[in-house]
């Protein structure tokens, strides 16, 4: 067996079986996909003075130190914008020495400009839980933008489980396979597109926008309250539409402002890979062009059509200055890991996935927009 690789819907399931993923309550079916499971809020959450890491010691200990108040779920919490809370899972884990695991925020939390991080006992870092480690698992959540209602059992975040080291696959594997089998295509072409790589498959923006310039949407401040539970809710309370400029396809992005945009590319993840968006990278500018990076097997897959692909939404934001983005550019990479084995089931194919073959951006929260391209 290799090492470096991600473990699949399987082996999760024999994990709870087992007692390697714990819980204090029976996992729900739909909560277990092909590569990834989702963790479930308990029932209190702590707001806190500010964020932390338990480097030395128990979350909960730290808790005294940093937690203004302690609220109950069940009844329904508002979470205020820019303000962090702490809610313990109802998952933890009893990691075999040679599995570590990765927590990611859900593509529909991070559409809804939550910033959600995996906190574990003794740790410096969010998100990585380390090999052989035995605990509970924390989320620190902060809605940067709408006042956002939640209960128990919601699922922000999902992890996925690693067994082995340097799971990532080289550039030079990515552009064989990429030649192969198509990884990404032009989403309005549905020609392949020229790999771009750099520690992984570089992701640009589309603004060509559709037959009224639009090329995506940014968020209201001010909003009444979004409820994280409940589905179409009335997309005009919370978004307004952003048009490319007039003269060329680009953009200029206000700081600090929230965006949700498409990729130029549509793509594919075959069975046997599972991939993750770089949040975050430097050689993009001063631009943050995702929260959430998980994509299972199968997002954009169709076995009769190589390189049919699925596009990306990118939830954006630029810091410090207003920074203008041009169409084609690149603002994000794409990194991608082999599975220990084929999935019993893909993401798209064999159950009802949200986010196939999207040609919006906002999540399922909301009612559709206009169509774009």
């Amino acid at each position: 067996m290799l090492s470096g690789r991600v473990l699949p819907v399987q082996t999760l399931r024999r994990f709870i079986s087992e007692g390697v993923i714990t819980t204090d309550s029976e996992i729900p079916v739909a909560n277990i996909q092909p590569a990834s499971i989702d963790l479930r809020f308990g029932e209190v959450a702590y707001r806190l003075r500010a964020s932390f890491l338990s480097h030395d010691g128990p979350v909960s200990e730290k808790l005294g130190d940093y937690a203004i108040e302690e609220l109950d779920l069940t009844k329904g919490v508002v979470l205020e914008p820019r303000r962090p809370y702490l809610i313990p899972l109802r998952e933890g884990v009893v990691l075999p020495e040679d599995v570590r695991g990765f927590v990611n925020p859900k593509s529909s939390a991070g559409r809804v400009d939550t910033l959600c991080r995996a906190l574990t006992d003794d740790s410096d870092a969010f998100d990585q839980i380390r090999f052989g480690y035995r605990g509970q698992i924390w989320v620190e959540i902060v809605s940067r933008t709408f006042p956002l209602l939640i209960r128990p059992d919601m699922t922000f975040v999902q992890l996925r489980l690693f067994k082995g080291d340097d799971p990532f696959l080289s550039d030079a594997d990515l552009s064989a396979i990429h030649d192969e089998s198509g990884l990404m295509s032009d989403a309005e072409t549905d020609l392949r597109s020229v790999a771009s790589l750099d520690n992984g498959l570089g992701l640009s923006l589309d603004l060509r926008g559709d037959e009224n310039g639009i090329v995506g949407y940014r968020a209201k401040r001010n909003t009444e309250v979004l409820d994280y539970g409940k589905l179409g809710q009335d997309w005009r309370r919370y978004w307004e539409p952003v048009f490319r400029d007039v003269d060329s396809p680009r953009l200029v992005l206000e700081p600090e402002e929230f965006y949700l945009l498409l990729s130029q590319e549509a793509i594919t993840i075959p069975p046997q890979l599972a991939a993750e968006m770089v949040p975050y990278d430097v050689r993009s500018g001063e631009v943050r062009t995702h929260y959430a990076g998980f994509f299972d097997p199968g997002f954009g897959y169709h076995p009769y059509r190589p390189g049919w692909g699925s596009r990306a939404t990118l939830e954006v934001r630029a810091h410090d200055v207003p920074f203008v983005v041009e169409q084609g550019q690149r603002v994000c990479w794409m990194v991608y890991c082999e599975m220990e084995e084929l999935p019993d089931f893909l993401y798209g194919a064999d159950i009802s996935s949200n986010y196939q073959g999207q040609i919006n951006t906002l999540s399922k929260h909301f009612t559709r927009p206009m169509a774009q391209p």
